[in-house]
């Protein structure tokens, strides 16, 4: 069983994109069941809206899971494995005030030394512990050798159960995983420590079952990107999802579908953080614009003809994402604003188009409207780009034309 765990506390970013393509990437390659987590236990922070905006993205990247599960619904298990550990002398209640733990996370600051809890409370008497009233913390007590290459003092006696008994993110999420029968994870390495304090849980409770871990190096200069601002910029969800899987892998393409990656071994995850380029990004997007169903691009741009998807494509050698391609194909159905210096050309060419036969060829309609106005090419191409496409650019009106011959009437009124 492989999962993506998310919180839905906010926009989900790049890195939260490529850990959840990973995994089930790895879902399929595995033969194995991918399932969506949703870590709602921290309620004060989520946001309700997130939840639905996360699994939408999901499905619109094509990331398919068996079923969605809720962290909250693991509460009871949580707690009881908790007092297990507590039994068991491998965890234990902690009475340290807030502003206690404060005061030491500031001398620690002042001795410029990272913060690790003292295990004041690890060997109270019982009775104390017993007779004491005051609001506690449950806490794992540190392992006693390192865990994935993390000491032990990183890892820490860490808190697993608040005051208000609920559980804390890693410990939760080692159960959870437990419970869910996970069997590998594609994780950010920069969660190394979490990862290995999930590990001491499992361990404590006498899970034996190997989690296997692929761990992905961090994406650079990408946090103040979320996929939905991506998408509203004009990004395709393939091509997102291309770029980011090949600044993470070896690929033996430039151009792929998600389809194809997962044929792609994992093992070439590379050690070096990945660069987040935003022009590379444009370049692919392009491409897959250009491969994309004529019918389906011009939906992109507010049509479902073809037609306009094959003149949207002419746009693309210049224009790098669908909300661009608005930007060239949307002036066209507008209403003109002429040019002083081009009035009467215009005016003249929109008559004698108004009263033209059909023609199918650009260069028959060329000729036919130059007889009847009588302009010379010179005084004749720009006007009637302007009034074709809203653009003084003559260069490509005959491979314009082609895709607009059936919408003059609506383009010049």
């Amino acid at each position: 069983m492989l999962r993506f765990a998310f919180s839905p506390t906010d926009d989900m970013n790049i890195e939260e994109l490529r850990v959840a393509l990973f995994n089930y990437i790895l879902s399929k390659q595995k033969n194995e069941d991918f399932i969506v987590r949703i870590d709602n236990i921290d309620k004060e922070n989520l946001v309700e809206s997130k939840e639905q905006e996360t699994l939408g993205l999901l499905a619109l990247f094509g990331i398919e899971y068996s079923q969605a599960l809720y962290q909250s619904q693991n509460v009871r298990f949580h707690s009881a494995m908790a007092l297990d550990l507590l039994h068991k002398k491998k965890a234990f209640s902690c009475f340290c005030s807030d502003d206690w733990l404060d005061k030491k996370r500031e001398e620690a600051k002042e001795k410029n030394e990272a913060y690790h809890y003292d295990d004041a409370c690890r060997n109270l008497p019982a009775e104390l512990v017993i007779d004491n009233t005051a609001p506690f913390t449950v806490r794992i007590a540190r392992p006693d050798k390192p865990i994935i290459n993390v000491e032990p003092d990183s890892v820490d006696s860490f808190i697993i159960m608040n005051k208000d008994k609920t559980p804390t993110a890693n410990f939760a999420a080692a159960v959870d995983d437990m419970l869910s029968d996970i069997s590998a994870i594609v994780s950010q390495k920069k969660h190394l420590n979490d990862t290995a304090k999930q590990i001491h849980v499992r361990d404590a409770l006498g899970y034996d079952k190997e989690i296997k871990y692929i761990y992905l190096p961090a994406i650079e200069n990408e946090k103040a990107i979320s996929v939905k601002q991506l998408l509203e910029e004009g990004y395709l969800p393939e091509a997102i999802s291309n770029y980011i899987i090949s600044i993470t892998i070896k690929t033996p393409k430039e151009i792929f579908k998600l389809n194809e990656a997962k044929e792609w071994s994992l093992e070439s995850v590379s050690d070096s953080p990945a660069h987040f380029d935003i022009e590379m990004l444009k370049h692919i997007n392009q491409e897959h614009l250009k491969m994309m169903d004529a019918k389906e691009l011009s939906r992109y741009v507010g049509f479902a003809d073809a037609d306009i998807g094959e003149l949207a494509k002419i746009y693309l050698q210049n224009v790098y994402t669908t909300k661009e391609l608005k930007t060239k194909i949307a002036p066209i159905f507008e209403q003109k604003e002429i040019p002083q210096e081009f009035s009467k050309q215009i005016l003249t060419i929109k008559e004698s188009i108004k009263k033209a036969p059909y023609f199918e060829e650009y260069d028959e309609f060329k000729k036919y409207l130059m007889n009847d106005t009588g302009l010379q090419e010179e005084d004749f191409l720009k006007p009637l780009s302007i009034l074709l496409t809203n653009a003084e650019d003559d260069s490509d009106l005959s491979k314009i034309y082609k895709y607009l011959k059936n919408y003059l009437g609506e383009i010049i009124k």
